[in-house]
């Protein structure tokens, strides 16, 4: 711990990083397409914003700056054996919206127009391991979502491969433990988005113990409720409650999107130095002149989203029977590629008004008040390469079942195993949900 502490401190020490916002007639690369209504770069890559206009029963019911970025980037991460204990190999990574330079990313983090090179840059360090994954042990390989707040349709290609052979490990990257990286999530902003999507989706339920091993492993847990919920047969009753919910809900609901020219949303200002909400909204859009040296590209131009506030992410969990179990919500969000998926007990954007806090969110808060109920309690960034020092709180409650009040609909109880095996599908768990259970410490 004390050797990845000192390294990121003495990168962080010697990086030179400078991020100053600036107006988009500045750029030399974005602007705003009139004919198109969206602000792009000169080669049309990377991504794009435009306006976004939800209508439910006919209704325009919500509008906003959307990012549109149809490729499908990688999110991987190597790992390999070493003395008999798994290792994974993490990277030291600035993003430009990075509230603290760097913080520990995937091996590699790359979106399509990076591994093709259309910025001109150099492709991603090891970029071949992942184009040639199936020449080694793929643990899993799925595509994810994004946040469905800020982008439309956004995902990822989350992969994890084992290796055997000897790897040159860069500077740039360090091998860690997954204990090292539990322990590290402890820390603010240290460990980023993207690391923990991926180690959210490793298949736990797969594992195949024999009794004595499951008997060491159970003694080897501090939390035997969540060993439980992570190892024992689940209830199939819970994935057929959960699933009907989000099919019904895919079948009959009665909204649309519509994408619309950016200077056509009545709602928000659009100057040449930000797109602002005329009252409040949980986000504006700026424009930034960005350097950063050890990049791809070194200097370049873009727009982010910036944050108003802090949002939360809860988690709710309580014993059933001796098991862990945690209280999650089907959630709409109009930018949602399937339009809708399993969310935390709580997501609260910023600057959310009480009166709009439902029971299971009060009830949150309040037990929020005793100590002994929390079990993870740590602000993390979201994506750095598109939102500007965007921070949210994230925090893991334990609770007692009797105490919890009646579940409104759409909420579920779900063990651990349940959401382990619905996460190797297709957009099934958002990424507040996913980037919740990473911070499990198993």
């Amino acid at each position: 711990m004390e050797a990845i502490l000192s390294w990121i401190a003495e990168k962080n020490k010697n990086l030179k990083v400078s991020v100053v916002k600036n107006k988009l007639s500045d750029s030399p690369n974005w602007f705003y397409d009139e004919e198109r209504g969206v602000i792009r770069n000169q080669n049309n890559s990377f991504f794009q914003i435009r306006g976004l206009r939800h209508y439910k029963d006919g209704d325009p019911v919500m509008e906003q700056p959307v990012l549109i970025q149809d490729e499908i980037g990688y999110l991987g991460i190597i790992c390999k054996e070493i003395d008999g204990v798994l290792h994974l190999l993490m990277q030291a990574k600035i993003e430009p919206g990075n509230v603290n330079k760097i913080q520990i990313s995937p091996t590699i983090q790359a979106t399509k127009s990076n591994f093709t090179q259309k910025h001109g840059g150099r492709k991603p360090a090891y970029l071949e391991y992942f184009l040639n994954a199936d020449r080694h042990t793929i643990i899993f390989d799925q595509i994810q979502s994004e946040q469905s707040s800020r982008f439309l349709g956004k995902r990822n290609r989350n992969i994890m491969i084992m290796v055997d052979e000897d790897i040159e490990v860069l500077t740039s990257h360090m091998w860690m433990t997954m204990g090292q990286l539990k322990q590290l999530m402890k820390t603010d902003n240290l460990v980023n988005m993207d690391t923990r999507t991926v180690l959210s989706c490793i298949p736990f339920f797969l594992a195949d113990m024999s009794d004595s091993e499951r008997g060491e492993t159970l003694e080897l847990f501090h939390d035997k409720a969540l060993f439980r919920s992570m190892f024992d047969k689940s209830e199939h009753d819970d994935f057929v409650r959960i699933y009907r919910y989000i099919n019904n809900y895919k079948m009959l609901y009665a909204g649309r999107n519509e994408t619309v020219p950016l200077k056509e949303l009545y709602d928000w200002d659009f100057t040449d130095s930000e797109i602002v909400h005329k009252k409040k909204y949980a986000f504006k859009v700026i424009f930034a002149d960005i350097e950063i040296e050890g990049r791809e590209v070194t200097r370049w131009t873009q727009p982010l989203f910036e944050a108003v506030g802090m949002a939360v992410f809860g988690l709710l969990s309580a014993e059933f029977d001796g098991k862990a179990k945690f209280l999650v919500q089907g959630l709409h969000e109009a930018g949602c590629f399937d339009g809708m998926e399993l969310a935390p007990s709580v997501q609260l954007e910023a600057g959310t008004p009480e009166s709009e806090y439902d029971e299971i969110t009060r009830f949150f808060f309040d037990c929020m008040k005793d100590e002994s109920c929390i079990r993870n309690n740590v602000i993390l960034s979201e994506e750095g390469g598109r939102f500007y020092c965007e921070q949210n709180r994230n925090i893991v409650l334990r609770v007692d079942a009797d105490k919890v009040p009646m579940l409104p609909e759409g909420y579920f109880w779900a063990d651990y195993r349940t959401l382990n095996e619905m996460v190797q599908y297709n957009n099934v768990l958002n990424i507040q949900l996913r980037n919740l259970l990473s911070l499990l410490e198993i």
